[in-house]
């Protein structure tokens, strides 16, 4: 298989410092944009709402990568189901896609809020969300992500037990 190299183009500052199953938002962070990029490559993203953000699971280690089926978190309510239909740690390139809000853009500094992406987490790539990018026509999903991920994914962080 070809392999890749990527080198990350910004850095988290801030905002989570655990890695959580849960409790994403409300919180604050910042995407801080390398040295070797030069502020020109970010004119006019401040114009939008949100942000579409590749970053990697830095601390995730390759032997956490699973490749075949189990239950999503390891509870057997929901249906064992393969590595590409989770959306965690243990994928093969150890990638995540994230679409945090916009609030401020500060020099090289981006400021988001609902990144679920920890402090040091390295950014590979990011770009403005364009509604007409999103996903089109009617969204089908079996029920198991939304009892997952519903009543707590989201929740503000200063809820946390």
């Amino acid at each position: 298989m070809p392999s890749y190299e990527v080198s990350s183009i910004a850095t988290v500052v801030g905002g989570h410092t655990q890695v959580l199953d849960d409790y994403q938002g409300g919180v604050r962070s910042i995407i801080r944009l390398n040295d070797e990029y030069p502020l020109e490559t970010l004119q006019g993203i401040g114009e939008f709402s949100h942000l579409t953000v590749v970053w990697r699971f830095h601390r995730a280690r390759p032997e956490d990568v699973q490749l075949h089926a189990r239950s999503p978190r390891g509870d057997a309510r929901w249906p064992a189901t393969g590595t590409f239909v989770h959306r965690n740690h243990r994928r093969p390139n150890q990638l995540a896609i994230s679409f945090p809000r916009l609030v401020d853009v500060d020099g090289r500094d981006l400021h988001v809020t609902d990144l679920d992406a920890v402090d040091g987490t390295p950014v590979l790539d990011l770009a403005p969300y364009f509604q007409q990018m999103g996903a089109r026509g009617p969204i089908r999903q079996p029920a198991w992500p939304g009892e997952m991920l519903a009543p707590t994914y989201w929740s503000d962080a200063s809820e946390r037990p």
